[in-house]
């Protein structure tokens, strides 16, 4: 609100005792009241409040050491200002989209024939928090140190809370950066970054946290089948990337033929036997792979009436040659 005169020490002390004297407060008050503050959010309208009466002879507002209004002739430049008048009895300041520069203290000055009265206000200008930088989402190796950053600027300065979304939605430990040591798998997910003032509503940002592990099969189903029937074999794995399957029989790895199926349904695979004779009767081998390990399992096939636990099965490191076997195919593919 820079007025169009900037007159020095000297001059200004001469003009207000010649034209413009201090004034008058929003509310009536003696000269040694403390200031009053205004506090306004930015891009509102600010309306500082000066009355007076009709004994007043001269009037004027100031900002900082800059005239704004003389009586009603404007000084200023900023055309966002401009004087609220109701009759003789209020002299009032309005400012329209208030920004951050034009916090500070606002005088109304008048001079009656008795004396000389002042009133300043302060005007405190709020901005509501934002949001000006997130970390990008990741994917990290699960037992990885991680860290997620959050910047957000406005005025108060915001607090900054962070939360991973899934399953819980607790509040975590951490402001502009959140620290994680050791990730483990059930901590990708979602985060969010909310950033608060209680000037307007936060400012909310997400972060996608993606944590690679490697396979653990957690289900499998053996299969109780008669000769001549179909036999059914299942094994379910859980793994970040999603997992690679193979089934082997003693050491030979199978593949669809006229004889044998075998389906991949994202975490699952599935080995189907057409027409079970008794030399398809035994141990079968589901083994599920990614690039940061492989785990196998055993399952059966086995003819009823034999007492087998059909959901027996186990799972064990992999021999060496089916390890080699695994890395080796992984390597090709990639």
């Amino acid at each position: 609100l820079l007025a169009s005169f900037h007159p020095d020490h000297l001059q200004m002390e001469s003009l207000l005792l010649c034209l413009l004297p201090t004034g008058f407060p929003v509310r009536s008050v003696d000269m040694q009241r403390t200031t009053d503050n205004i506090t306004i959010r930015q891009g509102d309208t600010a309306v500082i409040r000066c009355y007076v009466d009709d004994k007043v002879s001269r009037v004027a507002w100031l900002n900082r050491s800059n005239i704004i209004f003389a009586g009603s002739d404007k000084w200023s430049l900023d055309p966002r200002v401009d004087l609220v008048t109701k009759g003789q009895l209020e002299y009032s300041l309005r400012i329209q989209k208030v920004d951050v520069f034009d916090e500070g203290s606002y005088t109304c000055s008048i001079q009656t024939k008795q004396q000389a009265k002042t009133s300043q206000v302060y005007l405190i200008v709020q901005v509501p928090a934002s949001i000006y930088k997130v970390s990008e989402d990741i994917i990290v190796n699960e037992g990885s140190n991680v860290t997620l950053t959050c910047f957000a600027s406005g005025r108060p300065e915001p607090a900054i809370t962070w939360r991973l979304l899934n399953p819980s939605a607790d509040p975590l430990d951490g402001d502009e950066y959140l620290d994680i040591i050791g990730i483990m798998r059930n901590q990708a997910g979602r985060y969010e970054c909310k950033a608060s003032n209680d000037v307007a509503m936060p400012d909310v940002k997400y972060v996608n946290v993606v944590v690679n592990y490697p396979p653990t099969i957690k289900k499998t189903q053996s299969s109780e089948t008669q000769v001549g029937r179909m036999g059914t074999l299942q094994c379910e794995a859980t793994a970040v990337p999603t997992p690679e399957f193979e089934w082997y029989r003693d050491e030979k790895r199978l593949s669809n033929s006229q004889s044998i199926n075998i389906q991949i349904l994202g975490t699952t695979t599935i080995l189907m036997i057409a027409n079970v004779t008794d030399e398809d009767y035994g141990n079968y081998t589901c083994v599920a792979s990614n690039r940061l390990g492989v785990q196998n399992a055993s399952l059966f096939l086995y003819r009823p009436g034999t007492g087998r636990d059909i959901n027996g099965s186990s799972c064990v490191s992999a021999p060496v040659w089916l390890l080699l076997s695994c890395i080796a195919g992984l390597f090709f593919k990639s």
